[in-house]
């Protein structure tokens, strides 16, 4: 046995050896990665690219720089391609994305669970969803697909803004024409309520509606309708709830592998922390008063701290439906419902349907 070869046994029998004492891993062995890459679709204005942003940070802070996690914003690994997101994630051009669940829809139906349109009536029916039995078994699902779940975030309710009039009403909505999210559950339901929904890009529809061409969208108000000022081009705001677009903290599971337990364990709790200040930005000043109290504790805060008021002191016309309205939208979008609850799948919908019937 020549000496090479002896001495490469030797290091392999040591390396068996600590594996066997459970003080390393074959996972050790592996080098980490200079740069980990995180892909957003938005800008970092965002409560979505904040929340990314201190997700990377937490975890180069926690890890003592071992682990440095790089966000890059506005779909840059994707060039646009928000539906790309999830087999971009598949094949390791990201390692980590902090993605709506709207995005991956389109090879992940079950995930249009939460595009139901007036299917969840509050934030504790949010969380209590996400947090129970139908949010396990989408981790469980995207799981089985080479993603592994680290923790929901969102991007909020979505509302709808106009240039036309305003929308208290489901007659109200007949014939404008209004930017819609492309995935076919939200063109059922604004074609239910008598819209005319246009599909296009982001980055097209600005155009659009300075232009005048598309008459309102669809979107979060502190996610999208104020850092992009559009109450400079729609001064009617309807605050409906109809449908919520939550965040998935994610990472590939090969990536996720190839990290020394230790690590894991910081990650772990760092997209959790990371997701509370999150989806606390994201709420600030929409909900019961929680949001800002747990800015508070965290010694943050945000630069709009009601943001309707807000909107309502630039001239913005800020509608909520009545309690009849509101049935009258959700008996309009009844059919919508109907329909996707075979796609989303039965188990999954009803076990949502149980988790927030625990909430009340």
């Amino acid at each position: 046995m020549t000496r090479r070869i002896f001495m490469q046994l030797t290091c392999l029998a040591v390396v068996l050896a600590l594996v066997a004492t459970g003080l390393t891993s074959p996972a050790v062995a592996q080098s980490l990665k200079p740069e980990y890459k995180l892909s957003v679709v938005p800008g970092p204005n965002t409560a979505w690219g904040m929340g990314a942003q201190r997700f990377a940070d937490l975890v180069r802070e926690r890890t003592g720089g071992r682990v440095n996690i790089k966000v890059y914003y506005s779909g840059q690994l994707f060039a646009g391609q928000q539906t790309n997101e999830f087999l971009l994630l598949r094949r390791g051009v990201a390692d980590f994305t902090l993605s709506s669940t709207i995005n991956w829809s389109p090879q992940v139906p079950q995930l249009n669970l939460f595009s139901l349109p007036f299917f969840f009536a509050d934030y504790t029916e949010v969380d209590a969803v996400t947090s129970g039995e139908a949010g396990r078994r989408i981790e469980e699902l995207l799981g089985k697909l080479g993603v592994r779940v680290l923790g929901w975030g969102e991007n909020g309710y979505r509302e709808l803004s106009n240039s036309v009039r305003p929308v208290a009403r489901p007659e109200d909505l007949r014939g404008l024409k209004v930017r819609a999210v492309g995935s076919p559950i939200f063109i059922d339901t604004f074609q239910a309520l008598g819209a005319n929904p246009v599909a296009m890009n982001w980055s097209e529809a600005v155009t659009a509606f300075q232009q005048g061409i598309v008459d309102g969208q669809e979107n979060p108000v502190t996610g999208i309708y104020i850092p992009h000022r559009l109450w400079e081009v729609h001064p009617n705001l309807t605050i409906w709830h109809y449908t919520l677009d939550p965040l998935l903290l994610t990472v590939n599971e090969r990536v996720w592998q190839g990290l020394p337990e230790d690590l894991r364990q910081v990650i772990a709790q760092a997209a959790v922390d990371a997701m509370v200040y999150e989806k606390a930005v994201a709420r600030a000043g929409l909900d019961d008063g929680a949001a800002l109290a747990t800015l508070a504790e965290l010694g943050e805060q945000v630069e709009v701290t009601d943001p309707l008021g807000f909107l309502e002191g630039q001239g913005v016309q800020v509608i909520s439906p009545t309690s009849e309205a509101m049935e009258a939208f959700r008996k309009a979008t009844e059919p919508v419902r109907a329909k996707w609850r075979a796609t989303i799948g039965e188990d999954l919908v009803t076990a949502a349907e149980a988790d927030k019937a625990s909430a009340r």
